[in-house]
């Protein structure tokens, strides 16, 4: 493999296995209103908060770990502004103590807060502006969930950069260079050591989190449902422990997860489903990394021209990347992977992301099983072909055409989700 591309990839996975704890939206939420108090010196007195109809989309429904229960794009930004730590970035509630959290509590309903619609066009936008007596701060994230483009106080910029939406990730490593083909080739040939710190944090972390979704009572316990009525086989339980973390993650767990294409449930999707297969067929810990890498980097190639946000759900291309990587920790090659990915595609593209919450879980399953059906599909000479639907001949050009229907076909989509998920809010 080219060297550039291959630093290339190993760039990427760097900047897309991120440990984050809790929800992405609501803690980038709290991320920005932990860096605005941070500039504003002193606890403030009212906080105004703007922010683009997906983050609200993503952030509604979903409980903000360390709150005590307590969900919203208030309840994220109080608890950054209590408690958050700016410089622990997604794990900025990290830490956070009982006590804290009462005090989270008692600040929700004691200072003045006001919500508003960004109106600047960019799907991933969040600005806070927090006020103490005649100070001010500001601070704004654009693009990803860590990209702060705006820091400020009274007026005087601590930090400024001009970001537009076209180059929301900017300073990070261009997706062009990603393709299947060159993903297997940098699967099959990476020095292990080169990942295998990045690739463990993920097993572990999201392993965690599976268990204690697996063990505990979260939410809707999807996973637990799986396997009190399908049983522990592989295939059910590689969906079921992936459906698990999301029970824990959506419902307040504080354990922290590592993220993929900004989504811990696109990490959790990722790993989980080829962890389960790695262990219980005694498959070798070099294979399980390689594998693992190889799902996480064709998860962010399918995601990359969809957008980290969108009325799609990103577990489609989580569970098409999951079902890859089984089949590459099988002994699969080109074909088998090509096709796993096509099969999957075709059948669960269009699932639509009405936000963050309990019944992602249940999403996650359908995507883990519809990768791991797309493989067992090939491996027993049945696939679909180009021209069914959407699909085309070639898993690049299929990928295109997803991309397309996700970004384009489905933007009307994405604007109703969203009025029909706030209108009870207005």
């Amino acid at each position: 493999m080219e060297k550039e591309i291959y630093e290339s990839y190993i760039k990427i996975l760097n900047e897309e296995l991120l440990p984050a704890m809790g929800c992405t939206e609501p803690i980038a939420i709290a991320y920005a209103a932990a860096l605005a108090k941070n500039a504003l010196g002193t606890l403030p007195e009212k906080t105004e908060i703007t922010v683009s109809g997906n983050i609200l989309k993503n952030v509604k429904s979903v409980i903000v770990p360390c709150t005590g229960g307590l969900k919203g794009v208030i309840s994220a930004a109080a608890a950054g502004i209590v408690a958050g730590n700016h410089e622990k970035k997604l794990e900025v509630l990290a830490g956070i103590t009982e006590k804290e959290i009462q005090a989270v509590k008692s600040y929700v309903t004691a200072a003045e807060f006001k919500v508003k619609a960004a109106d600047s066009g960019c799907v991933f936008d969040i600005g806070i502006r927090v006020f103490a007596g005649n100070d001010t701060a500001y601070a704004r994230i654009e693009g990803h969930h860590t990209n702060v483009v705006e820091i400020s106080r009274n007026g005087e910029k601590i930090l400024n950069r001009d970001v537009a939406e076209e180059d929301a990730d900017d300073g990070m490593t261009a997706r062009s260079c990603l393709s299947v083909k060159r993903i297997l080739e940098f699967a099959d040939g990476v020095d292990v050591k080169d990942i295998e710190e990045i690739i463990s944090r993920q097993i572990t972390y999201n392993s965690a989190i599976a268990n204690e979704g697996l063990n505990g009572d979260y939410g809707a316990r999807v996973g637990k449902v799986l396997l009190d009525s399908f049983g522990d086989g592989l295939h059910n339980l590689a969906r079921a422990t992936a459906a698990a973390g999301s029970d824990a993650r959506m419902n307040g767990c504080s354990l922290p997860v590592v993220i993929v294409s900004g989504s811990g449930n696109q990490g959790m999707t990722a790993s989980l489903p080829i962890v389960v297969y790695a262990k219980k067929l005694n498959i070798p810990r070099e294979k399980l990394i390689r594998a693992v890498a190889l799902s996480d980097l064709i998860t962010v190639h399918l995601k990359t021209g969809i957008g980290r946000l969108s009325a799609y759900c990103g577990a489609v291309s989580a569970g098409a990347g999951a079902g890859a990587g089984v089949a590459y920790l099988l002994g699969g090659g080109l074909d088998e992977i090509a096709h796993t990915v096509v099969n999957a595609l075709a059948i669960t593209s269009g699932l639509i992301c009405d936000g963050a919450k309990s019944s992602c879980a249940a999403k996650i399953a359908s995507a883990v099983d519809a990768g791991l059906l797309g493989y067992e599909m090939y491996k027993r000479g049945s696939q679909f072909y180009g021209g069914d639907g959407i699909l085309c001949h070639g898993v690049e050009s299929t990928i295109d055409n997803v991309s397309d229907l996700a970004r384009v076909g489905m933007k009307e989509t994405d604007e109703e989700i969203i009025r029909l998920m706030i209108k009870d809010l207005a």
